[in-house]
């Protein structure tokens, strides 16, 4: 039973790559017409739709019921910031190059992680996670534009999504999925409603349509995130993100016109390569 639990936490966080990769695309859609701030509002006012509407059809009206509330709202603006940080790197760069450079999620995750959650990492994960991070390298190469200002804001992002994602395990012990979720959508479209007047753009319909396609998908990888994180340990699960890679340079090639060159293949190859070795425990 334990093993099965533990092939359904790496199942689920396998298909959280592939729906939130869904989502970033058409966020980068949206790029052309909107800021970031208000493309991450649209996705957090869908998120927050349907989450309420989730609980309200449920009958779970303790959904905010949480014995660390603070930790609650501190994974909450982690996300918030990590999200609108992203979706910047993609107004600037390519799809597949922000996701590579997302990559320090990992493993900055596999750091937080020991003193906030007492964990213990294995030599064989840690080379997995050294073996990925060169990949990294070998895809954004040093020296060129993946290294301007602009890189900047997916290592923003990649610093945010740790802590949430160390949080949410953390709080995976004594809050059911529906209080993280509730938790996060509330205080997503808190803030990013605090802040959108600030760059408010009139969205067309087309705006409107992948605004709430975004949101959709976005809401969905939440959902399938914090049940993997019941099910296994962050920094085993951390390193599968690599995987978005791969759809980020699917959808780069046949949405956005971004074929990778060598180098990129090279690299992908590595990081996946390394993803499969770090589910082996030591």
């Amino acid at each position: 039973m334990e093993r099965a639990g533990r092939g359904r936490g790496v199942g689920l966080m396998l298909a959280a790559v592939a729906v939130q990769s869904c989502s970033e695309a058409v966020a980068k859609m949206m790029t052309v017409s909107l800021p970031a701030i208000e493309i991450a509002w649209l996705r957090y006012a869908v998120f927050a739709f349907v989450v309420v509407a989730a609980t309200l059809v449920s009958g779970r009206r303790l959904a905010l019921r949480t014995p660390r509330p603070a930790m609650q709202m501190l994974r909450s603006v982690s996300a918030v910031g990590a999200a609108i940080f992203f979706i910047m790197g993609l107004s600037l760069l390519p799809m597949a190059e922000v996701t590579a450079i997302s990559f320090m999620a990992p493993l900055l995750v596999t750091l937080f992680s020991i003193p906030i959650l007492k964990e213990v990492v294995g030599i064989r994960r840690w080379m997995a996670v050294a073996a990925g991070m060169i990949g990294v390298v070998m895809i954004v190469k040093p020296g060129t534009e993946a290294f301007a200002l602009s890189a900047l804001f997916p290592l923003i992002a990649a610093a945010g999504w740790a802590l949430a994602l160390v949080i949410t395990r953390l709080m995976s012990v004594s809050d059911q999925p529906l209080v993280s979720l509730t938790y996060a959508a509330l205080v997503g479209f808190a803030l990013t409603s605090a802040l959108v007047p600030l760059v408010w753009v009139t969205p067309d319909l087309r705006g409107l349509l992948l605004g709430l396609g975004t949101g959709a998908f976005g809401a969905m990888a939440q959902y399938l995130t914090v049940e993997a994180l019941r099910h296994e340990k962050a920094s085993v699960l951390a390193p599968l993100f690599y995987g978005s890679l791969v759809w980020s340079v699917l959808f780069g090639y046949v949405i956005f016109g971004n074929l990778p060159d060598a180098w990129t293949y090279a690299g992908a190859a590595a990081i996946i390569a390394a993803g499969l070795c770090s589910e082996t425990r030591t």
